[in-house]
Order: structure tokens, then sequence, then C-alpha cells
């Protein structure tokens, strides 16, 4: 008899384990189900960020303002043997300082894009950007020296930075990619400065 309830106890106890097992499998089974259903839903969550990480403002402007730039640096560099002024110097200087990393940059994110970065000597017909000078008066500048140099560079450098304002303030309006946007916010602000510093130098203030 002892013996008939001794197995009945250990019959018991191993259902009651497996039981439990199963039960512990089961918990596992969900938890683990609800943590694969997390992970696969957070893709699809980060697919329209993703999607609207740049546009075609954001393309636009990082091509166009890499020649702008380039043409600017270009002008700058005039300054170092044939300005007058020593604060013209300096403002060239500052130029290049602040544009040539910001073409860098631009030409990052057309690559991350898979997009074509623009080829040196792009876009200097002048007619075709905001702000550019045409190949008549990149000739003018070169020729000039002196304080006749000062006041061409100078004209044509507030010229050639409000068209930089305005593409600028194009990509506030309409461009989706932030790092774009917070760059075109730094270019409106230090370019607008630097018009009011050459209008300054220019007597126009």
């Amino acid at each position: 008899m002892s013996t008939k309830r001794s197995l009945i106890r250990r019959a018991v106890a191993v259902a009651a384990t497996a039981t439990a097992a199963l039960a512990l499998a089961a918990c596992g089974d969900n938890g683990g189900s609800a943590h694969n259903g997390h992970d696969a839903a957070s893709p699809s969550a980060s697919a329209p960020a993703e999607q609207a990480e740049h546009n075609a403002a954001d393309t636009a402007f990082a091509k166009g303002m890499i020649p702008h730039h380039r043409q600017a640096i270009e002008m700058a560099d005039l300054a170092a043997t044939r300005a007058g002024s020593a604060e013209v110097k300096k403002l060239a200087e500052e130029i290049k300082k602040a544009q040539d990393p910001e073409i860098k940059t631009l030409s990052g994110w057309l690559t991350s894009w898979g997009e074509q970065v623009p080829a040196e000597g792009a876009g200097h017909e002048g007619h075709d950007m905001t702000g550019m000078m045409t190949a008549e008066e990149m000739k003018q500048l070169e020729s000039s020296s002196g304080k006749a140099f000062d006041t061409a560079f100078l004209t044509m450098m507030i010229k050639h930075h409000e068209g930089a304002v305005t593409m600028a303030e194009t990509e506030q309006a309409e461009g989706a990619y932030q790092p774009a946007k917070d760059m075109a916010d730094q270019i409106i602000t230090s370019q607008s400065a630097e018009i009011d510093q050459m209008n300054t130098l220019l007597g126009k203030s």
C-alpha cells in the first residue's frame, strides 16, 4: 500500500514539475515574441524619418552652394596679393576659413546621398546662380590692385553674399535635412554680418 502511495506521490510531483516547466516556457515564449515584435516594429517606425532625411531642396542647396563658395574663395585668394587694405585682406581670409570647411561638408552630404558633387569650375558662368560673378567681372577683379581692387572686391562680394543668403533662405523654407537647414541658418547669420562690415568699409553705412 505504501508503495502505491509513493508511486502516486511521485507521479503527481512529476506532473507538477512538467506543468511548471510548460508554464515557464510559455512565459518565455510570450516575452520573446513580444520583444521580437517590438524589434520588428522599430525599423518600420523609423522608416518615414529616414525617407524624410533629405529632399530635392537639400540636394539643390548643396549642389548650388559648393560652386558658389568656391568662387568666393577664388575671389578671396586674389586679396592676398592685390588688396590695398589690411581690413580687406583679413576679411578675405575669414571668408576662406568659413567657406572651405562648408564645401567639404556639403560634398560629403552629396556623396552620402548618392549625388554627384559639382565639378571644379562648375557654375562660374555667372547667370545660373544667385550672386555669382561673370567671367568678365572676375577678370576685372584679377586685373585690379590696391584701392581699386578693394572697392571692386567689396562691391562684388556683397552681391555674392546676398546671393548666398537668398539660397540659404530657400533651404530654410523648403529643405528637410536638419544639418543643411542649420548650415543655412549659419550662412545667413555670418554672411549678413559680413555684408554690414563690407558696406561699412565701402563707406555706405
